[in-house]
């Protein structure tokens, strides 16, 4: 039982970069949006089809007609043996006639241009849907990885300052006791108490940093989590591969999913204009038809007396071929073939800035790399040194031969060098990303290569509280 007690005790284990990822993959509603309009886009292809084969509709017609009136009927009248003679058939009443019409219509198209270039635009509209698509997966990627680093930047920066919240409060008690005794000034008591009430301040600030990073993390994921995987150390750095700016550009121009997706714009507005002018076209379809008729009518003289009755019933069987001409509408084709074409001049536009663009991303994330590798070494050593140097000031303002504003400024230092040496290393790795976004070679295998640079374990933040002490040096300068 005690056993199972302090088992319960232990914290749960730290969410990595992969499992923060499946989270998202299972409830970012911005990937949802995208996978439901590639699946729109995606009925393109069968709706195009469809205009290409037969249709056939079913009509029905259930009738009455009923007609009052006179008429008047001369028909000629042969008498066997004798000479013919006109009868006069009078008729004053009401005739009702039952009509019951049904069957099928069929129509076959021949030839319509709009037609079967709208079937070559739908393959081109189901592979920009699933470029989309796959550009959404990466950029999703790249959320979670900016949004996972940005908590843990804003946790470094918190660790940080609540250390020196506690530095700085040691440090003015410690004032207080000398000026009692005579000891120092009161300036120093004073300079120590602001330095107290900015870093409380600043610590206020970071937890409001570190909440809206957390939520901005949940944004994406659904799910808020309690600890994060850290950046192991010695921290890993690797050159890009391959170790070629233009190498990376090439690949960028070919593969960029957002530049795919783009160059499969204009081939579908150019398709668009070759539509549009199909409507100049003549178009031929094979049209059918059967049909069943019945008719039963009865006519009644006004005086009540039946007049006559008739009865129909056929079968009806056409088919032919029927041609359009389109002579005159308006200007309405002209105006949307020059609409078309503006469209597919837009298009080409785009795919200029967008190549441009990729071009951009791949050039600033690998020179972003390389930067960030030789930034990690120098803050890495900087944050060794700037410890150094605050444990000296400290040694020397407690012997008499530095201020306390000499200490505030070395303590301002050393948290400085902390936070950037950490946002460093978080910038390298969604560098390495981005680059690889921009190549269009971005996948989970690409993430999970970073995650094994990260490690569930405590925040470095008590290590931060007593730069004075032997265990002041960040872990990261050890």
């Amino acid at each position: 039982m005690l056993i199972a007690c302090l088992y319960g005790l232990q914290p749960a284990p730290a969410a990595d970069l992969m499992a923060v990822y499946q989270r998202a993959l299972q409830n970012d509603p911005q990937l949802r949006e995208a996978e439901a309009n590639r699946l729109a886009a995606l009925e393109s292809k069968p709706q195009a089809l469809s205009a290409l084969l037969p249709q056939l509709t079913g009509n029905g017609v259930v009738s009455k007609e009923r007609d009052t009136g006179s008429s008047n009927t001369i028909e000629s009248v042969s008498v066997p043996g004798g000479p013919n003679f006109l009868e006069s058939f009078p008729f004053n009443g009401r005739t009702t006639t039952h009509d019951h019409k049904w069957g099928v219509d069929l129509k076959q198209n021949l030839f319509r241009w709009e037609n079967w270039v709208a079937l070559q635009r739908a393959d081109a509209q189901v592979a920009q849907a699933e470029a989309d698509y796959q550009a959404a997966q990466q950029d999703l990627i790249a959320r979670v990885a900016q949004r996972y680093f940005d908590v843990l930047a804003a946790e470094d920066d918190l660790d940080a300052q609540q250390g020196a919240l506690a530095s700085v409060t040691r440090q003015l008690e410690q004032a207080e006791k000398r000026y009692e005794v005579g000891l120092i000034a009161v300036t120093d008591v004073q300079e120590a108490r602001a330095s107290h009430d900015s870093s409380a301040a600043a610590v206020i600030a970071a937890k409001r940093q570190v909440a809206s990073a957390q939520e901005l993390l949940r944004e994406i994921t659904g799910d808020l989590f309690d600890t994060l995987a850290r950046p192991i150390e010695p921290f890993e750095l690797a050159n890009p591969d391959p170790i070629s700016e233009e190498r990376w550009v090439d690949m960028a121009l070919q593969q960029n999913l957002s530049l795919v997706s783009s160059r499969l714009a204009a081939d579908i507005a150019r398709e668009n204009v070759s539509s549009a002018r199909g409507g100049h076209y003549p178009s031929l379809d094979l049209v059918a038809s059967g049909y069943k008729v019945t008719s039963d009518g009865s006519s009644i003289n006004a005086d009540g007396t039946p007049y006559g009755s008739s009865t129909l019933d056929q079968n009806q069987r056409t088919i032919g071929l029927q041609v359009t001409f389109p002579l005159y509408s308006g200007g309405m084709v002209s105006s949307q073939v020059r609409q078309a074409t503006y469209q597919q001049r837009a298009a080409k536009e785009r795919v200029e800035r967008v190549a441009r663009q990729t071009e951009h991303d791949a050039r600033d994330s690998y020179l972003g790399v390389l930067s960030e590798i030789s930034r990690v070494k120098a803050l890495r050593r900087a944050v060794e040194s700037n410890s150094t140097a605050l444990n000296a000031t400290e040694a020397g303002y407690e012997a008499g031969t530095r201020t306390a504003v000499d200490v505030l400024e070395s303590r301002r230092l050393w948290i400085q060098a902390q936070t950037d040496y950490s946002r460093s290393r978080y910038d390298y790795m969604i560098n390495m990303l981005k680059l690889q976004q921009a190549a269009g070679i971005l996948s989970e295998q690409s993430l999970n290569r970073l995650n094994v640079l990260l490690e569930d374990q405590p925040r470095p933040g008590g290590n931060r509280l007593s730069p004075g002490s032997a265990d002041a040096t960040p872990t990261a300068a050890r």
